[in-house]
C-alpha cells in the first residue's frame, strides 16, 4: 500500500516539475558570455569575469555552494582531473564555481572554497575562485551558456545537470565537459583549444542531473549515492580488469 502511494504521489509531483525537462544544456557552441557583470568573491571582493580572466581560457563550474548532492564531488572530479595533468590555474587557465543560486553570499562561496582546498590542498594558491551573485546577473552568463536549471519551491531544491564549460578569454564557449570527472587528457585539450581561439565539440553528452527527491518522505533519496555508488565500483573493476590484462600479457611476453 505504502509503495503505491509513493509512486501515486511521485506521478503527481513529476507531472507538476520534471526535472528531467527542466534541467539541461543546450547547443550554443560560440556562443559569449557577458564578462563585464559584476560578482563577489568568496572574500567579499566585487568582481568581473572578464577581470578574472585576465587573458587566460575560463574553466567555469556551474554549481551550488550549499548543494545537498553531487556539486561537491563535481568540483572534486574537477580537482583530481586538474592534479593529473600538465595546466594549472593561475598560470593557464581560471577556474571559476559560479554560485546559480542567487540567494548565498561570499559566506557560502568561502565554505565551498574552503571545503574543496582541504580536500586537495596541493591545487595553486591563485587562479580559482568560487562566485556569487544577483539573479540578473547569473542568469545573463548561463542563459547565453545554454545551461537550463530551475527551483522547485515545493522541496526547496534546485535542478540542474554537472558539467564544466570551458571558455575563451573573450567569453566564446568552446566546449562542455560533462558528468561528475573530465578525463585529466580532455581538460587538458579543451583548455589548450580555447587558449588557441580552435573550435571545441560537444564530445560525448551524458547529463547527470544534480536533483533527488522522495515524495514520501520529503527527503533526499538514496538514488545519486547509489549511482556514485555504482559508478566508483565500475571504475574499480574497470581499473583491476586492465591491471590484470597488463599481468596476463607481460606473462605472455616474457621470455
Amino acid at each position: 500500500m505504502r509503495r503505491t502511494l509513493a509512486l501515486i504521489a511521485a506521478a503527481f509531483w513529476l507531472a507538476a516539475f520534471d526535472p528531467f525537462q527542466a534541467a539541461g544544456i543546450d547547443p550554443r557552441l560560440g556562443a559569449r558570455i557577458p564578462l563585464d557583470g559584476t560578482f563577489r568573491e568568496a572574500d567579499g571582493r566585487a568582481v568581473s569575469l572578464g577581470g578574472l580572466a585576465d587573458g587566460k581560457p575560463l574553466v567555469l563550474v556551474p554549481v551550488l555552494h550549499r548543494c545537498p548532492n553531487i556539486c561537491g564531488v563535481t568540483l572534486a572530479g574537477l580537482a583530481q582531473a586538474i592534479a593529473a595533468q600538465r595546466l594549472r590555474p593561475g598560470r593557464d587557465f581560471t577556474l571559476v564555481a559560479f554560485g546559480i543560486d542567487p540567494r548565498e553570499g561570499p559566506a557560502e562561496a568561502a565554505a565551498d572554497l574552503a571545503d574543496l582546498r582541504r580536500a586537495f590542498p596541493a591545487l595553486p594558491a591563485d587562479g580559482i575562485h568560487a562566485l556569487t551573485g544577483t539573479g540578473e546577473q547569473i542568469r545573463a552568463v548561463t542563459d547565453a551558456l545554454g545551461y537550463r536549471y530551475a527551483w522547485d519551491d515545493r522541496i526547496g531544491q534546485y535542478a540542474h545537470v554537472a558539467a564544466v564549460a570551458i571558455l575563451r578569454p573573450d567569453g566564446t564557449l568552446n566546449h562542455w565537459l560533462y558528468g561528475l570527472a573530465p578525463a585529466p587528457d580532455a581538460l587538458e585539450r579543451a583548455v589548450d583549444e580555447a587558449a588557441q581561439g580552435q573550435a571545441g565539440d560537444w564530445g560525448q553528452r551524458m547529463l547527470l542531473l544534480c536533483f533527488h527527491y522522495d515524495p514520501m518522505t520529503g527527503r533526499n533519496g538514496p538514488l545519486i549515492w547509489t549511482l556514485l555508488r555504482t559508478l566508483g565500483a565500475l571504475v574499480a573493476l574497470g581499473g583491476g580488469g586492465w591491471i590484470a590484462w597488463s599481468l596476463w600479457r607481460g606473462r605472455l611476453v616474457k621470455p
